[in-house]
């Protein structure tokens, strides 16, 4: 195989064009949002003017035209992941803006890159720090090195909580709705803060700033979805029984959840709640029934039981341009960490990560979506892997609705590693495993 290109993210990002601003606003943004009902709020934004660092809420796809909207009549230097701008296209992305990124990788031109946006151009510089879409519209894994990144920045520091989004097309359910949407865009830190609070501050007042529920913004709004198959995909994200306790047994079409191994039923009204159809409903709130999910998986990882094994189909992504077929793969997550071995680009690989060393993972449901886009690439539920120069793309075959617990376990086995970091610094014993996780 002739040598691969690799993206060359050393490449200074762009002003966004207002040329090509302007295309995009009028054939992209705009027309995502006809139809719906878009209330926005500023707080404690009186004076506050470009440059700032914004950090966004994530949930959909229709984030990006939200938060546009948000800002207007601002642009911004948005941080993307890489496959989304193999998505659209570099030269587009680039002439945005856009800085390219791979997701839960360190990387040192990234820090360079957002600062020389907010210091040459003056330019809002955009971040989605949960790095993913919300599994169930709430808060996903924040990293505690925002608060170092707010202080290297030395710019005003604002928030965009979204609403609606999350609950007009969540990542297991992508058939956009109608539904009406709210974002708030809120400054957390002037830019003499981020110099004289503690990062630890900083990373305080931004978890509470992004922490919100889209599903209970729907309960209490009483905002109705009157979309048939609304349900469609619940399973990815409650895939464990809390009437019989088995694991992927359960299944989801329409309004209706079931279990199909002790065939309890729940069906899911037009607010977004839960109601079994025959004795106690356990869970009416959707993200108790996922936090639920996840102390267990937090029990395992912690008693040294838990452990995935499967054979994933593997596909590269070394540059902003196609995914390259790489066959097949074996993918083993302990509480020790995560392992890949497979062929790539005809040479053997072996990849290991500590708990310390993955923070997270990106999963997609049904990826590529809008599959006649990518008639070469369709993958299906995948779990995203990246290191520095390159990202795994891997697809579980005969295996259904693993990838929450995977997700939940890399986060659970990193919270799990740190604290045995910083035991062993202070010299104290390994945390039990009935100890929350670091959140």
């Amino acid at each position: 195989m002739d040598e691969i290109k690799r993206y060359d993210f050393s490449r200074k990002p762009k002003k966004p064009s207002v040329f090509w601003m302007t295309i995009a606003r009028l054939f992209a943004v705009n027309p995502r949002l006809i139809g719906r009902k878009l209330t926005r709020v500023k707080i404690n934004m009186e004076g506050v003017k470009p440059p700032y660092f914004l950090l966004a809420t994530h949930a959909s796809m229709l984030d990006y035209p939200a938060m546009y909207k948000a800002i207007s009549p601002h642009n911004a230097n948005n941080v993307v992941a890489i496959d989304a701008v193999r998505d659209v296209g570099d030269f587009f992305m680039r002439e945005l803006g856009c800085i390219c990124k791979r997701k839960f990788v360190k990387d040192y031109h990234l820090i360079r890159h957002m600062r020389y946006c907010a210091e040459k151009y003056k330019d809002i510089v955009c971040v989605y720090p949960e790095a993913r879409y919300s599994f169930d519209g709430t808060t996903s894994f924040l990293p505690d090195s925002l608060g170092k990144m707010c202080k290297v920045m030395k710019v005003p520091v604002v928030v965009l909580r979204i609403y609606g989004t999350f609950i007009s097309a969540p990542q297991w359910n992508k058939p956009e709705q109608k539904l009406p949407l709210r974002t708030e865009l809120e400054l957390i830190a002037t830019a003499e803060e981020t110099q004289t609070l503690p990062a630890s501050e900083l990373n305080a007042r931004i978890k509470k700033a992004m922490a919100r529920d889209d599903f209970a913004y729907q309960y209490e709004n009483k905002i109705k979805n009157p979309y048939p198959r609304r349900a469609d995909g619940l399973h990815g994200i409650l895939y464990q029984c809390p009437h019989c306790k088995k694991e992927f047994e359960m299944d989801s079409a329409g309004v209706k959840l079931w279990c199909n191994a002790c065939k309890k039923e729940w069906e899911m009204d037009e607010y977004g709640r839960l109601h079994a159809k025959e004795g106690e409903t356990e869970f009416a709130h959707i993200p108790d029934w996922v936090k639920w999910e996840r102390q267990l998986v937090r029990e395992e990882v912690r008693s040294g039981k838990y452990r995935f094994e499967a054979d994933v189909t593997v596909h590269t992504l070394p540059n902003a341009k196609r995914f390259y077929d790489q066959g097949m793969g074996r993918l083993v997550q302990t509480s020790e960490g995560t392992r890949l071995t497979c062929t790539a680009y005809g040479q053997p690989v072996d990849l290991f990560w500590t708990g310390a060393q993955l923070e997270s993972v990106h999963i997609e449901f049904d990826y590529p979506f809008r599959k006649k886009k990518y008639h070469n690439n369709v993958f299906g539920d995948s779990i995203d892997i990246s290191v520095k120069d390159d990202s795994y793309w891997l697809h579980p075959v005969n295996m259904r609705d693993r990838l929450t617990k995977v997700s939940f376990a890399t986060e659970e086995i990193y919270f799990l590693d740190c604290e045995r970091a910083r035991a062993a610094i202070k010299g104290e014993n390994a945390p039990k495993k009935d100890e929350e996780g670091a959140e």
